[in-house]
């Protein structure tokens, strides 16, 4: 009797369902919003600013008040310690995370 790799079994599940998360993140993304691609950080490592697929990059609040008319895909903004917070929406994917992107 063969036995089953659990291990295998669960990377390929896990291989699947982010390729599904990717995908419908992708198709949500055909309605002209702007996304996050990249990120600036201060020395604390709070993110302060903010670069889009086109090419804009938006300091913290101009980024804030986009993402709160909707004009920015994948973002949540939220009210946590006292203040509004820009966070990505929780999809699954870690790479996409605000704090996974790359600097500019």
């Amino acid at each position: 009797m063969m036995e089953k790799d659990f291990e295998k079994i669960y990377e390929q599940y896990k291989q699947q369902t982010e390729q599904q998360a990717q995908m419908e993140a992708n198709r949500k993304n055909h309605d002209g919003k702007e996304e996050f691609v990249a990120v600036r950080k201060n020395d604390d490592g709070d993110l302060i600013a903010f670069k889009t697929n086109t090419g804009r990059e938006l300091d913290y609040i101009t980024a804030l008040d986009e993402a709160k008319s909707g004009k920015i895909a994948h973002i949540d903004v939220f009210h946590k310690y006292g203040r509004d917070i820009i966070r990505s929406e929780p999809d699954g994917i870690k790479e996409n995370n605000l704090d996974q992107l790359p600097e500019f």
